[in-house]
């Protein structure tokens, strides 16, 4: 038998319930469950270990063998963690799937990777059944049971419940894993600019990203919260692994809700959250309140802070920004801490990494020139990834031994690093590229915003690579939006080139599992003529 090791999730987990087994490592709170009065669920160590345990136990009797695929698709509850760690408990790998995924994409991953089971909330009941009869390998399915409004479990053929196996004695399992190196899950790409890729990711890689707590700072006394969902590597990397591995008392929400956000920290004592997407710009949006500032957040960590409203952002909600860069098959991550660099900027790669901004030759970028963001291991040595099933893939992302990020951007010429824009999605209009986060800042500042979005579609005018600028913004309450109003504050406040050329008037804005606008959606449904678009004047500025 193999020693246990802090790097195989199921052992890390046992080690602390061996160590520390009362701690409440995590808390599942109700309080944003909109009015519901249900008391939150609360996982110490030895809870984890035992219904982790249990869980490990359900996935042998369904003869799920070492390397084998079940899927999780739930939003933020603890049987998603205690699953995760089954997974390793079984040697068994993981599918983090986003419980709004439905139809043909649902389909996809499901099909692609080869489940043989899934552990589903009953509100995916219905998604998951409409898809059923297409998945031949999917054999069983285990449905944890939520109450409310849900469909009932029972009114679908071969569900058997999650509670039932919980119920059973807590079995004495050893990881069945052989090493730190074994896979752990295989997470998918949202898929907004092509089909998801899965990214196999290994116990250790897991385990590791408990570091990132301190390169974050993160002090013994921290308490994360985040209500992003688990099945993004940002829930994961940046509150989940540094809470398990560094006994951090983090407070989970069952989804991101950008209206109870101050809330939840201030009831709850949260000391940092993390903000990715389109997050920043929505909570921005939301009407100031005169206890803006009065909040227990010292440290917001943040993957994507639009520039226009960094400080504004630091002085409204009295909290410091900590920038960093990171995706999950990206090769590696950089920060900039609080009061280093200047604003705007994601930083520089954490240590054991180089990080450089290469032309489409391969060549270092000068500074100040737009390139591609690559990453490989300090030293030179080349980077590794592996997309699960798709060996022509990785090859293609790590080509030159340089992990290719598809993300383009600059560095200064004190190395410090900028992102610009997605390959392939800039924003570039007469001849200049448009910063959209100066455009959401102006209408997000706007009294009848509730949210905002701006993208680019293909230019009426035909000219190649030039695009025109969409506005899709959320109006407050029902009373609807005056779009004269919303261009002329755009030409008040920002260039004319920035000026968006429509404002798309939405329900809602679609977002992906990290709370990032899905722009690829907007694009391949635009209509210029339909009603609830609307032009800007012929000769306005």
């Amino acid at each position: 038998m193999r020693e246990r090791s802090e790097m195989i999730l199921a052992d890390l987990i046992r080690i602390r319930a061996e160590r520390q087994p009362d701690l409440p490592v995590l808390t599942f709170e109700h309080l944003s469950l909109d009015g519901r009065a249900t008391p939150d669920e609360v996982r110490s160590y030895a809870d984890l270990d035992a219904n982790a345990n249990r869980i490990a136990a359900g996935l042998l009797a369904r003869r799920l063998a070492p390397g084998e695929r079940f899927a999780i698709m739930m939003g933020n509850h603890p049987e998603f963690v205690e699953a995760m760690v089954a997974a390793s408990a079984s040697g068994a790998v993981f599918v983090p799937i986003d419980p709004r995924t439905r139809g043909e994409k649902l389909l996809y991953l499901l099909g692609r990777s080869g489940c043989r089971g899934i552990l589903c909330a009953d509100y995916c009941l219905f998604q998951l059944d409409a898809v059923r009869a297409q998945l031949a390998g999917l054999e069983w399915v285990l449905a944890l049971e939520t109450g409310g409004d849900a469909p009932a479990r029972t009114s679908f053929r071969g569900v058997d419940s999650l509670a039932e196996v919980l119920a059973e004695p807590a079995p004495s399992l050893d990881a069945r894993v052989p090493s730190p190196d074994a896979p752990l899950q295989i997470m998918y790409t949202s898929g907004t600019t092509g089909d998801p890729k899965g990214i196999v990711g290994s116990n250790a890689r897991f385990c590791a990203a408990g570091v990132l707590g301190a390169l974050f700072a993160y002090g013994e006394d921290e308490r994360p919260y985040t209500g992003l969902s688990l099945t993004h590597g940002n829930a994961q990397s940046v509150t989940l692994a540094p809470a398990l591995t560094r006994g951090l008392r983090a407070v989970l929400s069952r989804r991101f809700t950008k209206s109870r956000l101050w809330d939840v920290c201030r009831a709850y004592g949260c000391t940092s959250f993390s903000l990715v997407g389109g997050m920043a710009m929505g909570i921005y949006s939301e009407p100031p309140r005169p206890d803006d500032a009065d909040n227990p957040v010292r440290r917001v960590v943040s993957g994507g802070m639009p520039a226009a409203i960094w400080e504004p952002f630091e002085k409204r909600f009295a909290v410091k920004i900590l920038e960093f860069y990171g995706a999950m098959d990206g090769g590696g991550m950089a920060y900039k801490p609080v009061g280093e660099g200047p604003t705007g900027s994601f930083g520089k790669p954490m240590p054991g990494l180089e990080m450089k901004v290469l032309d489409a030759n391969g060549d270092v970028c000068p500074p100040g020139v737009v390139g591609e963001i690559c990453t490989r291991p300090a030293g030179g040595d080349p980077a590794t990834l592996e997309y699960f099933g798709d060996p022509e893939a990785s090859a293609r992302k790590l080509r030159g031994g340089w992990n290719h990020s598809g993300d383009m951007g600059h560095a200064d010429a004190d190395g410090w690093l900028f992102f610009d824009y997605r390959a392939g999605g800039g924003i570039r209009h007469n001849g200049e590229f448009v910063n959209p986060g100066f455009v959401e800042k102006a209408i997000a500042e706007h009294p009848s915003v509730r949210d905002v979005f701006v993208y680019g579609v293909p230019a009426a005018s035909g000219t190649p690579g030039e695009k025109d600028v969409v506005a899709a913004i959320v109006p407050v309450g029902e009373g609807g939006l005056d779009p004269a109003s919303i261009f002329e504050r755009c030409r008040a406040e920002l260039e004319a080139n920035f000026v968006p050329s429509y404002v798309q008037v939405v329900d809602e804005i679609p977002k992906t599992a990290s709370e990032k606008p899905q722009e690829r959606w907007f694009v391949e449904r635009f209509d210029a003529g339909a009603a609830n678009v609307h032009t800007r004047k012929p000769g306005a500025a």
